[in-house]
């Protein structure tokens, strides 16, 4: 079974020095969002997500300010102010909080995000929805948001294998098993990996994210040796919530008993990449990319 390679909705970033906007959640990313754009010669006008953003990512950005995560009605007028049209959208936000009523009331959302989640996602929270959403009212203030890779194409998985560690036999079984599964899990939208050990699948990723999926394997496979494959679904939008994997992936795989990670080559990101690999080597984690076209 052949797992559709993913579509690149917008295209690169315009010529710099043409400003850029950076709408950051959480985690490492949007700081390597934010070095990219800089290397390549763009102006950086960051928007922080309220109780996400990395707390270094103001000093890389030209202009920055503190928004809520439910005023996304605010976050266009806010980037053209800065003269910014084109933008990028990449870092963590914890998406149980849309599972949770009471915690989304306190956050306090703006007019424009009551009226886009009555229209669009009271019935359907799925991420690409939330994406299309966003889009559109960022749409409606001029603010187009681009491919979030593109500033950091060398980040994304190679095909074959990237660390000195090759995978096993046995390993390289369970990735042939587990990879047309998890295109049938990505092509129905219920998460972005799977787990399994000598051919039988121990765990499916769903809202709780890779991280928690990880030692809840853990818990259900004590002997450990577990592969972990992980991609994006087709057509995938590559505009926001693209799959991530950093160093802290392979910390709880290794805590958890996990000792292979394939990855959906071109279309995963790894965070520091050579920290990530050389932890990998030192854990005794092999890491492989595996291609577009793999059965």
């Amino acid at each position: 079974m052949r797992m559709a390679a993913t579509l690149a909705i917008l295209p690169d970033p315009p010529p710099p020095p043409t400003p850029i906007g950076l709408i950051a959640g959480g985690g490492r990313l949007p700081i390597l969002i934010a070095q990219g754009l800089r290397a390549m010669g763009h102006p950086v006008h960051g928007l922080g997500l309220g109780g996400q953003y990395d707390q270094t990512l103001p000093s890389l950005c030209t202009t920055f300010r503190r928004v809520g995560v439910l005023r996304v009605g605010t976050w266009g007028r806010q980037l053209r102010r800065t003269g910014v049209r084109h933008a990028i959208m990449v870092g963590r936000v914890e998406k149980s909080l849309m599972h949770d009523p009471w915690g989304i009331m306190q956050l306090v959302p703006d007019w424009r995000t009551v009226v886009a989640w009555y229209k669009h996602l009271r019935h359907d929270r799925r991420s690409h929805k939330v994406l299309a959403a966003i889009a559109d009212e960022l749409g409606r203030n001029g603010v187009a948001l681009l491919d979030s890779t593109a500033p950091i194409t060398d980040a994304l998985a190679e095909a074959g294998v990237m660390t000195r560690r090759a995978p096993t036999t046995d390993q390289r079984a369970d990735i042939a098993f587990a990879w047309p599964l998890l295109a049938q899990t990505l092509r129905l939208d219920i998460g972005q990996s799977i787990a399994v050990r000598d051919r039988d699948v121990i765990a499916v990723e769903a809202v709780e994210g890779t991280d928690r999926m990880i030692e809840r394997v853990g818990a259900l496979c004590r002997a450990g040796g577990w592969t972990l494959c992980k991609g994006a679904r087709a057509g995938h939008d590559r505009r926001s919530d693209v799959p991530t994997v950093g160093v802290k992936t392979i910390e709880n795989m290794h805590a958890h008993g996990g000792r292979c990670l394939a990855l959906a080559a071109g279309d995963v990101i790894m965070v520091d990449k050579p920290e990530l690999l050389d932890l990998a080597d030192r854990l005794g984690i092999a890491v492989v990319g595996v291609p577009p076209a793999q059965v």
